[in-house]
């Protein structure tokens, strides 16, 4: 969410940031509101101001005996009270209504973000590994001959419906495996703390990182009410809600590993077969709570933690940074890692890291309080995949698939499969 006292002091240059993201004068609603409510505000309080000496009149009257000046100044007050009621209500519902308004607006794009229309103009910013080459035409990853028996798209459909699989055998063994990998590498290695939360979430945790109120189609809810989490994002960020916390805690970094759920609402018709795109999966999740002057850095570091990840896989990706057209609704930068998939012959996005300044922050009343003192500060949030398992997975078999329909298992892999290295051709870990 948006200050409201920064695009007061500097409309045009609230203006030209969400211009760069096809948001054009967005500061007229939000000021001609702004200006309705603050006279709400001054009308309810100078109604009360004059209720307030009315009734000290009243009590004066009383005193001296005056029944016809006592009973005047009664019905005055009186009526002043349901005046003043109307008005703070008034004036409560204009607050509201802004609060939604600010809500409904995107993030601001930090300076570095590149300027675009859609995916076409992201930006490269480096890429790792050589695609493999291949004497024969590489399958794609629900074709392959080890992962048939372990991938069972029939079954999972008579079980749910479309977009989802169930995993059995040695393919639900790496997928495990992979899972365990990512959160033993961020814990060991990268220095994040490892968390178990929750799936299901109340309305104030998808309104405090976003999700709510203008996504709601693309996640789901229950008859109770609870939403099941479309990311760890979700909890893992909202654990400091409404706290203040002492500036000598920061940065907290996270990691988590939970299923995740998506309706996919706006992605009809796109990466039906397959695994690739589906209604509930698995992610290893990143996030980081920072001072805001450490956002940007920090940004570049859970990048690398992400990136370190497909290296020690062994799997080509590059770095891509989202221009402002493509960018996610609460992002000001964002940094997606596309892994290279033999099957598809393209990259596909596998991760993909934000920095979100205060913009969650605000909306979660999540703030800090600073070392030398002073008034506490809103925190700054980060989140990112660290990383999406299914589409590991994916990657690994599509890169490791032999020509005798057998796959080939990275070695950093081996330790968590107890020494097993491929998956035969007939869906055995050997």
């Amino acid at each position: 969410m948006h200050d409201i006292r920064a695009i007061r002091e500097n409309p045009a240059a609230f203006d030209a940031a969400l211009s760069r993201r096809g948001v054009e004068s967005a500061s007229a609603p939000v000021l001609a509101l702004d200006e309705e409510r603050r006279t709400a505000i001054h009308a309810a309080e100078t109604a009360q101001a004059a209720q307030n000496a009315a009734s000290k009149d009243v009590g004066k009257a009383k005193a001296s005996g005056d029944e016809a000046e006592f009973e005047r100044l009664r019905a005055l007050v009186a009526e002043k009270k349901a005046e003043v009621a109307e008005m703070q209500a008034r004036a409560k519902e204009l607050d509201a209504q802004l609060t939604d308004m600010l809500m409904g607006i995107p993030n601001l794009p930090f300076e570095d973000t590149p300027d675009g229309a859609d995916e076409t103009e992201n930006v490269e910013i480096r890429r790792w590994g050589e695609p493999k080459s291949f004497d024969f035409t590489p399958k794609e990853h629900y074709e392959l001959p080890a992962a048939l028996p372990g991938m069972d798209f029939e079954t999972a459909a008579k079980l749910s419906g479309s977009r989802f699989v169930v995993l059995s055998g040695a393919v639900a063994r790496v997928h495990r495996a992979l899972a365990q990998f990512m959160l033993d590498t961020h814990v060991e290695e990268n220095g994040l703390s490892e968390t178990w939360t929750p799936v299901l979430v109340l309305d104030e945790m998808m309104y405090g990182t976003g999700q709510l109120p203008k996504f709601g189609e693309d996640s789901y809810q229950t008859r109770e009410g609870w939403w099941l989490v479309p990311t760890a994002e979700v909890t893992l960020t909202n654990m400091v809600n409404g706290l203040t916390v002492e500036e000598g805690s920061l940065p907290r970094r996270y990691v988590a590993h939970t299923q995740c759920f998506r309706s996919e609402a706006g992605s009809a018709g796109r990466d039906t077969a397959g695994m690739l795109r589906q209604h509930q999966f698995e992610k290893v999740e990143m996030v980081s709570i920072t001072h805001p002057e450490k956002s940007r850095e920090e940004l570049d570091r859970m990048t690398g933690c992400a990136e370190g990840i497909l290296e020690k896989l062994g799997l080509p990706y590059r770095t891509m940074a989202l221009c402002t057209g493509d960018m996610g609704f609460g992002a000001r930068r964002t940094h997606d890692l596309e892994v290279w998939l033999p099957g598809q012959n393209q990259y596909r996005e596998i991760s993909s890291v934000s920095v979100c300044g205060d913009f969650q922050a605000r909306r979660m009343n999540a703030r800090f309080k600073p070392a030398e003192g002073g008034k506490p500060e809103f925190l700054h949030t980060l989140n990112g995949s660290g990383l999406a398992v299914g589409r590991c997975l994916i990657a690994v078999l599509e890169n490791g698939q032999q020509a005798d329909g057998s796959v080939d298992l990275p070695e950093a892999l081996h330790p968590w499969l107890r020494g097993k290295t491929r998956i035969a051709a007939d869906g055995t870990l050997v």
